[in-house]
């Protein structure tokens, strides 16, 4: 039951990353490298806000400190005219030493014994389960930015967005400003991934330098699975699904480290071999599907 309860916590915190990653990679089409930058730049604005003793606005603020990286990111990419993905590697590499910064030049800041969230929480539903509580919080923030998200994406903006992404050349023929809405885009996605850095520096109670350490990759994993499992349909579906996918993720790496085949430091190359199995899914489809036709073809042609 403790697995379970962890991976569910942990899967709603990343949950806001995915959602982020499925904006920028699946609404707009873009392979943005700076989520590594910006989740650990909200998981330290957050963590010194919390120092400072001020938990709640350490939270709030990791959206807009994410919005800033992806806004710098956006600025680069289409201002100029760096590749995208460079452009997100360049804004990681910078926010590394910002990141030092927030965080008073140290790699590690600890909140132990400091009032987070969710401690505040654990005291204002005294009569609940912690597990329950550290349940709940992530799921109400990931409600809320699903819900918003969805609402934002019917707007005038959130279409031109969508549009940008499935045909790039069309909306510059609308005289729609296609360098504005990309900058939109990436500040929304990484403000998403900033949010979850935020959250979830004060869930496990430290910010460490070294968090968003290959972020990405499991951010398009929660993508893939939440695909995989529940099909492609609309936006508000597609967010749902990669929460749902995140979840099943965090489920994915807590059995395989529960088995006992792999000491503890496998962390990452489980991690890495479940991502791999999960981005490889969709090549596994095609070669069913062709390897289907090409027996159905063989067979019309022994037997027409």
């Amino acid at each position: 039951m403790t697995l379970v309860m962890g991976s569910l916590q942990l899967g709603l915190i990343y949950g806001m990353l995915a959602v982020g990653v499925y904006i920028a990679f699946r609404i707009l089409g873009i392979p943005d490298l700076s989520a590594e930058g910006t989740f650990t730049f909200g998981l330290a604005v957050s963590a010194a806000l919390t120092v400072a003793g001020h938990p709640l606005l350490g939270v709030l603020l990791g959206f807009p400190a994410g919005c800033l990286g992806g806004a710098v990111t956006g600025v680069l990419q289409t201002k100029l005219q760096i590749h995208p993905i460079l452009a997100g590697i360049l804004t990681m590499s910078g926010l590394y030493s910002v990141n030092l910064a927030v965080m008073g030049s140290s790699s590690n800041l600890s909140l132990v014994g400091l009032d987070t969230l969710f401690r505040m929480s654990f005291d204002l539903f005294s009569s609940m389960d912690k597990e329950i509580v550290k349940l709940l919080l992530p799921a109400l923030f990931c409600l809320v930015l699903v819900v918003l998200l969805a609402l934002f994406f019917k707007t005038h903006e959130g279409l031109c967005i969508r549009a940008t992404g499935d045909n790039e050349e069309m909306v510059r023929a609308s005289s729609i400003n296609v360098d504005v809405i990309k900058i939109l885009a990436l500040s929304i996605s990484n403000g998403c991934i900033g949010l979850s850095g935020a959250v979830l520096a004060q869930y496990q109670g430290f910010a460490d330098i070294s968090s968003g350490i290959g972020i990405v990759a499991v951010g398009l994993a929660s993508v893939i699975i939440g695909e995989g499992l529940f099909g492609r349909r609309g936006v508000t579906w597609g967010l749902s699904a990669t929460v749902a996918g995140s979840v099943i993720y965090r489920l994915m790496i807590a059995l395989a480290l529960k088995t006992n085949l792999f000491p503890a430091y496998f962390l990452k190359i489980v991690s890495a071999v479940i991502v791999a199995a999960a981005l490889s899914v969709p090549a596994f489809k095609r070669m069913l599907i062709r390897r289907k036709i090409k027996r159905e073809g063989l067979r019309h042609a022994v037997h027409p």
